[in-house]
């Protein structure tokens, strides 16, 4: 497939950390509960943040706030995430859910962290796994 979607529960005080996707474009929509407050900024070929404005699309509509700005989602609202739009955002107000629907990443190569934060935790098995994470298959292939 070339899309993916993931469900999502921000709680408050949770934070995603800023981030963006080299080649991903994602719609994050907020399907419930408070405010999505999502911090945003360009990214430069290097990786590095970008002052000047950031131009993004929120309900077919085109917005542009100065970097860093903060710009938030009510219930059923959504924003369009192109590439090398770096992120981060919280709830305001109660938890929320959200979705992500997007074209499919390569969780390894296309995700920069601006904090150096581990995909994803140890986790000390005590059953086989049900279902993959992507970084799974590389392990897997080297015990067949």
């Amino acid at each position: 497939m070339l899309y993916a979607e993931k469900a999502l529960i921000a709680n408050v005080g949770q934070v995603t950390p800023m981030h963006f996707h080299w080649s991903k474009t994602e719609d994050i929509i907020n399907r419930g509960g408070g405010r999505l407050a999502i911090e945003l900024y360009n990214a430069a070929e290097s990786g590095a943040l970008m002052t000047g404005d950031v131009t993004f699309l929120s309900e077919d509509m085109e917005h542009t706030l100065p970097a860093g700005d903060i710009f938030r989602l009510d219930p059923g609202a959504s924003i369009t995430l192109p590439p090398r739009l770096c992120h981060s955002f919280w709830v305001e107000g109660e938890p929320v859910f959200a979705g992500g629907v997007s074209t499919v990443n390569d969780d390894e190569r296309d995700n920069l962290f601006l904090e150096s934060v581990g995909r994803f935790p140890f986790i000390d098995e005590d059953e086989p796994s049900k279902y993959l994470l992507v970084s799974d298959y590389e392990g897997l292939v080297r015990t067949l």
